[in-house]
């Protein structure tokens, strides 16, 4: 489907339907037609998250056609005529959309039928050679060799895999190596380059590696999420380069063959311990590389770059981009999902529903439809989960209230007495917790008496022993006994409940 969304993103950026178009996977027609509908139907971003690309195509296109047939355009037709002085691809399509119009079909959309025609017409392959704006692209890919990092306790040695970035313009080049491929060093990655650049370039240009590009096909780009979302942060466009076309990305395939020899082949008979250590080689190594002075022309790409491309940067924005992991789970029926060895809660009125999780550094949040259902601070290696009271369901978040704190403060306002009983309860037992049970227990005397007859009933229940159970207070509020203060009674020491009763409970003295 259309990724509305993005496209109005990009296009209130001040993107050129161009780059919108590589960007999404749209002909630049129909990002221009979306833009278009957008500020008639006075639609600006930033969206609100609840509003999905399914309301926005009915927002935008109520009257939609339903799908029709389309017109298969006649390549051999367009070939011959690309042959004749003036005659360009964009107008032969102009001429068949007419053709389609008039037949009452469906035309192909004009990257579409681009496309189309270039697998028709492999055999006459061509490299379009462009002079690059400054600071307008970044791209960047991993260097296919890698360094040997070796553990100075075992000997072994494990790859370091080198990402390099490059500005087209300039040729100025960045380094780094980390342990993996993997997402988050490849956008920390990122990240760096930026910082080393000083700036942002308006279009991002990676290969098609999983870590960045999910799908690249001509009719649809899936970007990983948190590599899409670093992007917003940074307020470039992602336009990968087609598979298996290396001349879409030709200085950054070019800039790993130079650094390959001039980094990775230089610092080859070197041995290196810690990726610092390393990264410090290649930083030096690098600066060699962009100081270096051209062969042909006058300057290097260092001073290209800070002469002719640096002022062309978008700005860094005020804080980095988070590097977050994004994972889907389905909520229990304890209402809670674990990121790493921590749990974390949910509303429990998602319980069953399928969400997805973005976890950074410093905070895990939960999402669901793309709506942000619960946000916490992230605690690493917590044993307990870790509860919102508002996720909870009225009875659990009652229970969860309870602590000795909160026993302690209700018998104090109930009585010398009743507090003393309480204190016995949580006192009692190896773990506090144990006797939480029975402090709500006797809570539920007093609302199921009064408080003042528990207080009295307590008082009683403690001239029979130091340490009263549950059971003694209840029968002594249910025989109505807390009043009988002159009522003769025996204690037995050797009792751990403490109460044996007198004549009078039987009825043995009137």
């Amino acid at each position: 489907m259309i990724d509305y969304r993005e496209i109005i993103r990009l296009k209130s950026a001040d993107y050129s339907n161009t780059s919108v178009a590589s960007s999404t996977g749209s002909s630049r027609n129909k990002v221009a037609d979306i833009w278009k509908k957008a500020q008639e139907k006075q639609i600006e971003w930033p969206i609100p998250d609840k509003l999905t690309n399914e309301d926005l195509k009915a927002i935008l296109y109520p009257q939609e056609a339903t799908e029709q047939s389309r017109l298969l355009p006649n390549y051999e037709y367009v070939y011959n005529e690309l042959a004749k002085p003036g005659v360009t691809l964009s107008l032969l399509w102009a001429e068949y959309c007419i053709k389609c119009q008039d037949t009452g079909k469906i035309a192909y959309q004009h990257t579409q039928f681009n496309e189309k025609y270039h697998a028709y017409a492999s055999s006459k392959k061509a490299t379009l050679r462009l002079r690059h704006k400054p600071g307008d692209e970044l791209e960047v890919d991993w260097v296919g060799d890698t360094l040997p990092v070796t553990d100075p306790l075992t000997g072994l040695k494990d790859p370091a895999y080198v990402f390099v970035a490059c500005l087209p313009c300039s040729m100025y080049g960045y380094a780094e190596a980390f342990p993996d491929m993997k997402a988050p060093h490849w956008i920390e990655a990122h990240i760096h380059a930026y910082e080393f650049f000083g700036g942002v370039t308006r279009i991002l240009i990676p290969d098609n590696l999983k870590v960045g590009v999910i799908k690249n096909t001509r009719t649809e780009l899936v970007l990983n999420r948190s590599y899409h979302e670093m992007a917003e942060h940074y307020d470039t466009a992602i336009i990968p380069a087609r598979p298996l076309k290396p001349k879409d990305k030709p200085n950054a395939e070019g800039s790993v063959k130079v650094m390959e020899t001039w980094i990775l082949a230089a610092l080859r008979n070197r041995a290196f311990f810690t990726y610092d250590e390393l990264n410090l080689a290649i930083r030096e190594k690098l600066n060699e590389y962009n100081e270096r002075p051209f062969q042909k022309k006058k300057g290097s790409r260092k001073s290209v770059f800070e002469e002719e491309e640096k002022e062309f940067l978008m700005p860094l924005p005020a804080t980095p981009y988070e590097t977050a992991v994004w994972s889907t789970a389905t909520i229990q029926p304890d209402y809670l999902i674990s990121v790493g060895e921590s749990k974390y809660s949910v509303p429990n009125e998602f319980i069953g529903k399928k969400v997805d999780i973005r976890a950074t550094e410093k905070v895990i949040e939960v999402f669901y439809h793309n709506n942000r259902i619960a946000s916490h601070i992230r605690k690493d290696h917590c044993p307990e989960p870790i509860y919102i009271p508002e996720h909870m369901p009225e009875k659990h978040r009652i229970y969860m209230q309870y602590n000795s704190e909160f026993f302690l403060k209700w018998a104090s306002q109930n009585g010398p007495s009743t507090l003393t009983v309480v204190k016995s309860f949580l006192y009692s037992h190896k773990v506090e917790q144990q006797g939480y049970k029975t402090c709500t227990s006797l809570m539920r005397l007093a609302d199921r008496y009064t408080p003042q007859s528990l207080e009295q009933a307590c008082e009683r229940a403690l001239s029979f022993t130091p340490a009263p159970s549950l059971k003694n207070i209840s029968i002594i509020l249910k025989n109505k006994l807390e009043k009988a203060k002159d009522e003769k009674v025996q204690y037995s020491k050797g009792s751990q409940y403490g109460i044996t009763r007198g004549s009078a409970y039987y009825g043995g003295e009137r």
